[in-house]
């Protein structure tokens, strides 16, 4: 049974299978958002979630069997223990007052489509690396926010107190700023008071907008070539005891059917050698 789960989990139309059934789940799942369509066609709706919660199911019992009795080898995935947990979450009732609950985490079935293309993973890891080393600059970022901040609310706040009239209608308007969106229309109105104030603005977009967005690309590029060689050091690493047994069963599975059809092949061309002319 086990050398049977582990053919079928490692054959190659199993895992494009399930991008496929990840794909089609979720196409349902945003069909359900459509009032008309989900009262038209409800049933058949419900009816493909409830089929493919139980391909996810077999999904991962096959996984599970192919590996016994070494679990870990499964559950010391993280993406493995990921879909697990998704699948299991997904079979919350979906009546009563769980029902707005089981919705929402049926949702979290597209978010499988990660776990299953390699280059999402490589994309996730890399976000999952990037964040301590954007701490950092955040921190710097909210340290030029403060005292921008503080520096706006003492020069414009008499006379635009909507946006400048407090240290937090400061910020949040330096937020809409950095965003690039109608900070043209603020310092206009800054200007009417003070002329010289686009200077703190446009030095405020470069630094804010250009300079912190170049400091994240440039993070994120950094931990994604360090993603990618500890990919290529894993996937260069030696297999392990575990990695051969199992070569070793599916090795020692495809030379007995080989035998099987050899001796199916032989037995057959003596009987028509044997068959009267």
């Amino acid at each position: 049974m086990r050398g049977f789960c582990a053919r079928v989990v490692s054959a190659g139309w199993f895992e494009p299978f399930m991008i496929g059934c990840i794909i089609a789940n979720g196409i349902i799942i945003g069909l359900e958002t459509s009032k008309d369509i989900d009262e038209a066609y409800g049933q058949l709706l419900h009816l493909g979630n409830d089929i493919f919660l139980v391909t996810f199911i077999i999904e991962a019992a096959l996984k599970i069997t192919a590996v016994a009795p070494r679990l870990r080898l499964y559950f010391g995935n993280g993406w493995n223990l990921f879909d697990f947990t998704v699948v299991v979450l997904s079979l919350v009732p979906s009546t009563g007052e769980f029902a707005l609950v089981a919705r929402l985490i049926r949702v979290l079935r597209v978010l499988r489509l990660v776990s299953a293309v390699p280059q999402l993973r490589l994309i996730v890891a890399t976000l999952v690396r990037s964040i301590p080393s954007m701490g950092h600059v955040i921190l710097l970022m909210g340290v030029i926010f403060y005292i921008y901040g503080v520096t706006g609310y003492h020069l414009f706040h008499a006379h635009d107190a909507d946006n400048w009239g407090t240290l937090g209608a400061a910020l949040l308007t330096l937020f809409q700023i950095v965003t690039l969106e109608g900070w043209v229309d603020v310092m206009e109105t800054a200007m009417e008071a003070l002329p010289w104030a686009w200077v703190y603005f446009v030095t405020f977009v470069l630094i804010g907008t250009f300079v912190m967005l170049n400091l994240f690309i440039a993070v994120v590029i950094n931990n994604l070539e360090a993603s990618k060689v500890e990919e290529l050091n894993a996937l260069s690493a030696p297999p392990t005891h575990d990695e051969l047994v199992r070569e070793l069963e599916r090795t020692r599975t495809a030379l007995d059917a080989l035998q099987r059809r050899l001796a199916a092949a032989g037995g057959a061309s003596l009987a028509i050698e044997r068959r009267p002319a």
